[in-house]
C-alpha cells in the first residue's frame, strides 16, 4: 500500500515549465514528448505544499532570513540518510547548485587557473568554469563494460599540472553512476596531495537505488577540509523552482571566501518559499522519497526490458542513482546530427543529446524517467518509431 499516486498525470503546460514550455526554443519543434530536463513530473510531498500554502496565507512577504530550524533539518537529514555528522555552522545557503559552482570557482580560484572535471558530465561544469575565465582541464571517464570508471593515472597526471579546483559529480550526471567509498578516498587523497580543492556536486545524493550507497566525500578521510559540498531538495523532491540549496564545508577559511564572493554578487538570502519548502521537505519527505524511488526503479526496469526486446542496438547504462538513463546509440551507425534529427522529426521526442556533456558523450542520449509509467511508455514507443 502506497501513500502517493505517481501514476497521476498533471498538465504542466502554461506553467513556465522549462521541460514542457521551451521545446520549440531548444529543439525547434513544440509537438515533442519531453523527457529531457532533469526535473520530475511528480508533485512534491504533500507536507511541502501544505507548508508553502500556510506561509502564503500569512499574506506578508517582506525580507526574510533562513531560521536555525532549516539548518537543524538539513543536519538531521544528512545524518539519517548518509551517516554524515555535520555542524550547523558549516552550512551556507545558495539559490542553487549552478550558482554555487560559479561562486566557488570565483572564490577559490583566479582568472586563468585550472579547474578539472570528468566528462561526460553535467554541462554547467564546463560553462561555469569558462564563463569565469578559468581553464577547463578534462580527465575523461573510462567506459568499461558499459559502466564508467575513473582513470586515476590520468587523474593524477592532470593534478600535477597545477589544478586548483576539482568538480566532482556524485551521483554522476548523466550516467547515474554512484562512486564507491574506495574511489572517493583515492580522489580525496590525490587532491590533498596536490593541494587541489574539491567542489562536490551531490545534488542527486538522495536518489540512490537499492544495492548502492551514496557516501559524501567530505565524510571520508582526513581531507574533509579540502571539500565543499553542494546539496539541495530540488532534485530529490522536485523543488527546483523554489531555488534553495545548501553549501556545506568544515573549513572556515573556505566558508569565509565563499560568503565574501556571495556578498560581492549581492546575494543576501533565499526566497521565502524556498526556505519553507526546503525545511518541510527535509523534515517530512522520507516516506514520499521511499515511494518515489521504488516507482522510478520500476520505470528503469521497464525501459531496460523494452530496449532489450525492441531496440537491442541501444545499450543503457544501469543507473545506480539519479532518475536519468544514459543510452549508448552508437551501434545504430548514426551521426549525432542524424540521431537528433530522427528523434525530433520521426519520433517526436525530446531527449538530451550526448555531445552537450563533453568528450565521451558522442553517440549517447539522456532520458529522464521521473514521470508516470504512461509517459515512459509513450516515450519508448516514440524512441522505437525514431530509430527502428
Amino acid at each position: 500500500m502506497t501513500t502517493y499516486d505517481f501514476d497521476k498525470v498533471i498538465d504542466r503546460n502554461n506553467t513556465g515549465s522549462v521541460k514542457w514550455g521551451l521545446l520549440h526554443d531548444v529543439f525547434g519543434s513544440s509537438d515533442l514528448h519531453p523527457m529531457w530536463v532533469a526535473d520530475m513530473d511528480f508533485p512534491p510531498p504533500a507536507e511541502v505544499t501544505t507548508a508553502i500554502r500556510n506561509r502564503l496565507e500569512h499574506e506578508i512577504f517582506g525580507y526574510t532570513f533562513v531560521p536555525p530550524s532549516v539548518g537543524k533539518a538539513i543536519q538531521a537529514w544528512v545524518k539519517t540518510r548518509h551517516h554524515w555528522e555535520i555542524r550547523q555552522a558549516w552550512i551556507t545557503y545558495s539559490s542553487g547548485v549552478v550558482p554555487t559552482i560559479s561562486t566557488a570557482v570565483r572564490a577559490f580560484t583566479s582568472v586563468g587557473d585550472k579547474v578539472m572535471l570528468q566528462s561526460p558530465v553535467y554541462t554547467p561544469f564546463f560553462s561555469m568554469v569558462e564563463k569565469n575565465e578559468r581553464v577547463v582541464v578534462n580527465s575523461p571517464l573510462k567506459n568499461v563494460n558499459n559502466r564508467y570508471e575513473i582513470d586515476f593515472e590520468d587523474f593524477e597526471a592532470k593534478l600535477k599540472e597545477g589544478v586548483k579546483l576539482f568538480l566532482l559529480c556524485n551521483p554522476h550526471n548523466p550516467s547515474g553512476r554512484v562512486w564507491e567509498k574506495e574511489e572517493l578516498l583515492q580522489i580525496g587523497e590525490l587532491c590533498k596531495k596536490y593541494n587541489c580543492l574539491i567542489l562536490a556536486d551531490e545534488i542527486h545524493s538522495d536518489l540512490v537505488f537499492e544495492g548502492n550507497i551514496h557516501v559524501p566525500i567530505a565524510s571520508l578521510g582526513d581531507f574533509a577540509d579540502f571539500v565543499v559540498t553542494c546539496i539541495a531538495p530540488s532534485k530529490t523532491f522536485n523543488l527546483a523552482g523554489l531555488q534553495a540549496s545548501a553549501v556545506i564545508t568544515s573549513n572556515q577559511e573556505l566558508r569565509d571566501l565563499f560568503q565574501a564572493e556571495q556578498q560581492k554578487q549581492g546575494f543576501h538570502t533565499l526566497n521565502t518559499f524556498g526556505i519553507v519548502g526546503m525545511e518541510a521537505a527535509y523534515l517530512h519527505g522520507e516516506t514520499w522519497l521511499t515511494e518515489a524511488l521504488a516507482y522510478m526503479a520500476e520505470n528503469i526496469r521497464y525501459v531496460q526490458e523494452y530496449l532489450e526486446a525492441e531496440l537491442p542496438q541501444i545499450k543503457m547504462m544501469q543507473p545506480e542513482g539519479t532518475y536519468l538513463i544514459w543510452m549508448d546509440c552508437r551501434e545504430l551507425g548514426l551521426s549525432d546530427d542524424e540521431l537528433k534529427k530522427a528523434l525530433i522529426e520521426k519520433g517526436k521526442i525530446g531527449l538530451e543529446p550526448g555531445p552537450k556533456y563533453g568528450t565521451g558523450g558522442e553517440g549517447f542520449v539522456r532520458m529522464n524517467i521521473a514521470c508516470s509509467k504512461e509517459h515512459v511508455t509513450e516515450g519508448l514507443k516514440r524512441l522505437k518509431a525514431a530509430l527502428s
